[in-house]
């Protein structure tokens, strides 16, 4: 039986947003809006901690430059994304703090003080929080790591939220770029309804489910190639509290198959 965090007023939220292609800094379809209106409801926050699958090493490193840059890891893509730029500040210090927390919980992990915001942090937070003043820093994804370790960092950042520091884990609800389409056309069957299945299972608090999806969950295969883009689901429900209900922030699908749900927990009661 793993623990969870005591939910309490002071404790910064936990997300889980699907940043799609990298198109979607400049086509902020369904979801871009709504992020924008939530970012309005965060105040207090010290920091934005991104779990990304766009950063992946040898084991757990943590962001820990001042002024991190914008990078733009992806190409054949629009030229107007390569100028755009997210200036927020860096956070060293807290980032100092997170490895601590790491280590003790199990993780050994080691600083990086040059490396970069990738698009999987500086897209969907150019929508959540465009004034970049918030300081960002990323915790990377070790290259073995599964789903049921994936909760377990999850676990490991949570104590974090109490220090103020908001928990983004930056993935993909669906994420086959083989069928990726750049007509608008509808949304692929098989994308609906592996989003309505994971829905439910957030829903239900169903973390064992969501860990055991490649069995349970229909077309996982087919929605995930490769899971990369699924395990920061993993991540944002092993930093959430079975008593927090999750909040669902319905994307829809972009491109016919990238479905850009999303989930928020521990937001201000007083937000719609």
């Amino acid at each position: 039986m793993t623990s969870t965090p005591t939910p309490s007023a002071t404790l910064a939220p936990v997300l889980f947003v699907s940043h799609g292609a990298p198109t979607f800094a400049i086509e902020p379809g369904t979801l871009g809006p709504l992020l924008t209106s939530l970012g309005q409801t965060l105040h207090g926050i010290r920091a934005v901690l991104v779990v990304s699958p766009h950063w992946q090493t040898r084991g757990v490193q943590v962001m820990a430059s001042a002024a991190p840059e914008t990078v733009h890891d992806f190409g054949g893509f629009p030229q107007a994304l390569y100028s755009l730029r997210y200036p927020a500040p860096g956070a060293p210090d807290i980032a100092a703090e997170v490895q601590r927390v790491l280590n003790d919980a199990g993780w050994p992990a080691t600083l990086d003080a040059r490396r970069g915001l990738d698009h999987g942090a500086w897209v969907p937070l150019r929508h959540l929080l465009p004034a970049a003043t918030i300081p960002v820093f990323q915790v990377s994804m070790p290259h073995d790591l599964d789903t049921a370790g994936a909760l377990r960092l999850g676990q490991a950042l949570a104590p974090l939220r109490a220090q103020g520091v908001l928990v983004l884990a930056s993935g993909s609800m669906t994420h086959n770029l083989y069928e990726f389409r750049h007509a608008h056309t509808d949304a692929a069957d098989y994308a609906v309804e592996f989003t309505h299945w994971i829905r439910q299972a957030v829903n239900g608090h169903a973390a064992d489910k969501l860990v055991d999806y490649r069995r349970l969950a229909p077309h996982a295969e087919r929605a995930h190639p490769t899971e990369e883009h699924y395990l920061p689901l993993l991540v944002a429900m092993g930093g959430r509290s079975d008593s927090e209900a999750p909040r669902v922030i319905d994307g829809g699908i972009t491109h016919g198959v990238l479905s850009m749900e999303s989930y928020a927990w521990g937001l201000p009661a007083t937000t719609h």
